[in-house]
C-alpha cells in the first residue's frame, strides 16, 4: 500500500470506480445537513450489528430462512431487522438509501410529466367487488372490517381506487390528458412463504403510476414513454435490467412487460435470445418451446429479479367505473389507461443481492447512504497527533464540496484499530473511505483514500482528496 504512487495525476484513474463520478448532475437534493461545525459521526448510529453469522440466523428463526445474500448481508450490518414474518423494520441506513432511490424515480416520472399522488392503503371493498378482483386475488389480499363490518383491504395495488378517482371529474376534457398519476406508498400482500427478505415480503414500498389517455395510439406512446423512463432509471442506478414479455395476470389488460434483474437467486423464469432482441417470461411460452418465435434461433433460460412491471389496460377499469373525458367531437369517450409499477425496496435489495461480494455490501453509487467514511488513528496510536487533521479534512469536504454536506460520515471509535473500522467500512460499501494514518504526519499530509466500488487505494494531499470527491454526484 505504502508503494503506491501519490500524485493527484491518480485521479483519471480513479474516474471509472462509480457511476457516480462525471456526467450528468441531477438536481441536489439533501438529507437533513449538520450545522456549521457539527459532524455526522458513527457511534451516534442507530444500527445493530449482527456481524456474526450464528447472530444472523438467530435473528430470522431458522437457518432455512437465510436463503439470499442480500438478505444475510442487509441483517448482519444492520439496514433491516425482523418485525414478523415477512415484516422488516428500516433502519437509518436503508432509509436514507431509500429516501435517495425515491429521488431518482420522482425525476424520472416528472421528467415524462407525471404527477404524484397519495392514496389511503385501506381500500373499500365494493371498489375491489366492481372489479370480480375482490374474489379474484383470494387469500393474497390482505382484509379487514371496521367497527361498522365494512369491508376493506389493504392495497396491494390501487388500480380500482385511481379510476374511481379519475371517474369522479365530470368534465375532463381530452385537451387534459394525458394524465401520469403516481405515488410512492407501502403495499400489502399475503404472502403464503415469505422469503428473501425484502424481496418477497408482506409488506414493501411500491412506485405505481396510472396513465389516463384518450386513445389507443396515444396510451401506447404513452406506454413506451414510461418503459423509457425505467430504462433510464436503471441505468442510471448501474444495474443491467432485461425487459421481457411477461403475463398480465391479475391486473388485466392486453400487454405486459417485466423488468427483470438477472440473478441466481431469482425466481422467474427468463427466456433470452442471444440473436435478437427477444425476450420472455417462461411462463408465456409453451414448455416445449425452445427456440425464439422472432428469429428463430436458440433460447438461453436464465433467472430473473423481477423489479418493475408494466400493464396496456385499455378501458378494463374505466368502462366499470366510468371513466370519460370529452373527445375532440364533443362526445363522451372511455379513457385508455395504463399502470406501471417499481418495486423500491426491492429495487434496494436485489440491487445488493447483484452488486455484493459475498462479505461486502455494494451499492449503485447513487444510492450509498454515505458518500463517504473518514478513519481517524487509534487512540494511543503512534499516529495518533495525526487525529486533529481528520476533523479539518471533514470540515474542508463539507464546505469545499457542497453536495456532500450530509454525505460524510466521521467513524470516531478510536479505540478500535484502523484495520478492524476500515473491514467494517468495507462491509458497509462506502463508496469512498479516507484513511487518516502514518502519512497523514508527512509534510504535506497524504491520506490513503479507498475507493469501495473497484478496490483502487491511492494516497492523495488534501487538495488530490478534495478535487476527487468534487465530482461525485449525489441526489
Amino acid at each position: 500500500m505504502e508503494g503506491l504512487l501519490t500524485r493527484c495525476s491518480a485521479l483519471p484513474a480513479l474516474a471509472t470506480c462509480s457511476h457516480q463520478l462525471s456526467g450528468y448532475v441531477p438536481h441536489r437534493f439533501h438529507h437533513r445537513t449538520p450545522g456549521r461545525g457539527e459532524r455526522l459521526v458513527l457511534s451516534r448510529m442507530f444500527q445493530p450489528q449482527n456481524l456474526r453469522e450464528d447472530q444472523v440466523l438467530s435473528l430470522e428463526g431458522r437457518s432455512g430462512d437465510l436463503t439470499c445474500k442480500s438478505q444475510r448481508l442487509m441483517l448482519q450490518v444492520g439496514l433491516i431487522y425482523p418485525a414478523s414474518s415477512g415484516c422488516y423494520h428500516l433502519l437509518p441506513y436503508t432509509v436514507r438509501a431509500m429516501e435517495k432511490l425515491v429521488r431518482l424515480i420522482d425525476q424520472e416520472m416528472q421528467a415524462i410529466g407525471g404527477q404524484k399522488v397519495n392514496m389511503p392503503s385501506l381500500s373499500p371493498a365494493e371498489l375491489w367487488r366492481a372489479t370480480n378482483r375482490w374474489d379474484l386475488m383470494g387469500k393474497e389480499l390482505l382484509r379487514l372490517r371496521d367497527r361498522h363490518g365494512k369491508e376493506y383491504c389493504l392495497g396491494p395495488t390501487h388500480e380500482e381506487a385511481i379510476t374511481a378517482l379519475v371517474a369522479s371529474q365530470k368534465t375532463l376534457s381530452y385537451k387534459q390528458l394525458p394524465f401520469l398519476l403516481y405515488q410512492v406508498t407501502r403495499k400489502f400482500r399475503d404472502e403464503p412463504r415469505p422469503r428473501f427478505g425484502l424481496l418477497r415480503g408482506r409488506e414493501f414500498y411500491m412506485k405505481d403510476m396510472y396513465t389516463f389517455d384518450c386513445s389507443p395510439e396515444a396510451a401506447r406512446q404513452t406506454y413506451h414513454l414510461v418503459c423509457g423512463a425505467y430504462d433510464s432509471l436503471f441505468h442510471r442506478l448501474g444495474l443491467r435490467c432485461v425487459k421481457v414479455q411477461a403475463d398480465v395476470g391479475s391486473i388485466g389488460g392486453t400487454m405486459s412487460h417485466e423488468f427483470q434483474l438477472p440473478v441466481d437467486v431469482g425466481e422467474d423464469r427468463l427466456a433470452i435470445c442471444p440473436s435478437c432482441n427477444f425476450a420472455a417470461n417462461m411462463e408465456t411460452l409453451g414448455s416445449a418451446q425452445t427456440n425464439c418465435p422472432a428469429c428463430q434461433g436458440p433460447l438461453t433460460e436464465t433467472k430473473g429479479i423481477e423489479v418493475g412491471h408494466t400493464f396496456y389496460l385499455g378501458t378494463k377499469y374505466s368502462s366499470i367505473f366510468n371513466s370519460q373525458f370529452t373527445n375532440v367531437h364533443g362526445r363522451p369517450s372511455l379513457a385508455e389507461m395504463g399502470c406501471y409499477g417499481l418495486g423500491v425496496t426491492r429495487i434496494l435489495a436485489a440491487a445488493i443481492e447483484v452488486l455484493s461480494t459475498e462479505d461486502c455490501i455494494r451499492w449503485p453509487g447513487l444510492l450509498a447512504p454515505y458518500q463517504v467514511c473518514l478513519i481517524p488513528p487509534k487512540k494511543g496510536s503512534k499516529e495518533e497527533e495525526a487525529t486533529e487533521l481528520t476533523g479539518h479534512l471533514y470540515d474542508h469536504i463539507t464546505e469545499a464540496v457542497p453536495q456532500l454536506r450530509g454525505e460524510v460520515l466521521l467513524d470516531d471509535r478510536t479505540h478500535l484499530t484502523i484495520g478492524n473500522r476500515l473491514k467494517d467500512a468495507n462491509k458497509f460499501g462506502y463508496p469512498f473511505v479516507i484513511i487518516v494514518g502514518r502519512r497523514a504526519l508527512d509534510n504535506p499530509a497524504h491520506f490513503e483514500v479507498w475507493c469501495q466500488n473497484t478496490g483502487e487505494v491511492v494516497f492523495l494531499t488534501r487538495e488530490g482528496v478534495l478535487e476527487l470527491l468534487s465530482q461525485v454526484q449525489v441526489v
